[in-house]
């Protein structure tokens, strides 16, 4: 939806959330020294935080795992890409030069750092206009993590890449993800004791097909 009906600089950022489990600081905090095209890494150095009267300002992470490196996708890196090359020809017309290894990913019009609430507003509107479920964008991370355990990745490797300074944050997301695994497996054993699937509605178009022939 994002993709086709929105800007290209949100449909990256929520990319960027869902592919790499990033915390919106982060994020908005990321500068194009922090991407490697040849190694095809992303590096977590800095977030965006607000202090006192709202301003923003550019601080380390809290914790020593914070700081870290992520592998990307190959189409996630070709997205930021070309998003770099959208950028330069934009900024150009303000006479911004963006060509900067400390120029943001994602800046405001203005080349300054967006407001924190900037994805929060722009979700809530996307999933109202397009009637689509309630979500935050905090999902994108637990998704992210949730997904990283259903392909069968470590729970050391989960908690460097989320960068969870306590190893129980993953494990409670991996307990979670574990129940739910252990529901669908007595939902599939009974069906298949039922119908000899474990997809209650396979049988029932194996029995359509068989009687249009």
């Amino acid at each position: 939806v994002v993709k086709e009906n929105y800007s290209e600089q949100l449909f990256v950022m929520f990319r960027i959330l869902g592919y790499t489990g990033l915390r919106k600081g982060e994020l908005h905090a990321l500068r194009w020294k922090d991407i490697d095209f040849v190694k095809k890494t992303l590096t977590v150095k800095q977030t965006l935080a607000t202090i006192q009267n709202w301003e923003l300002v550019f601080q380390p992470p809290k914790t020593r795992k914070s700081i870290r490196t992520i592998s990307l996708d190959d189409e996630t890196l070709g997205l930021i890409k070309k998003w770099k090359l959208h950028q330069q020809k934009f900024l150009f017309q303000f006479g911004i030069n963006s060509l900067s290894q400390e120029q943001l990913l994602f800046p405001s019009t203005e080349n300054k750092p967006l407001y924190l609430d900037y994805l929060n507003h722009n979700l809530s509107k996307i999933l109202k206009e397009n009637n689509l479920p309630k979500m935050t964008v905090h999902g994108f991370r637990h998704t992210h993590c949730s997904l990283l355990f259903e392909a069968g990745v470590s729970i050391k490797d989960v908690q460097e890449r989320m960068g969870h300074t306590d190893i129980k944050t993953t494990m409670n997301i991996y307990a979670h993800v574990t129940e739910q695994r252990k529901e669908k497996t007595a939902h599939d054993f009974a069906n298949f004791m039922a119908n000899g699937s474990p997809d209650p509605d396979k049988n029932t178009r194996g029995s359509q097909r068989g009687s249009q022939m």
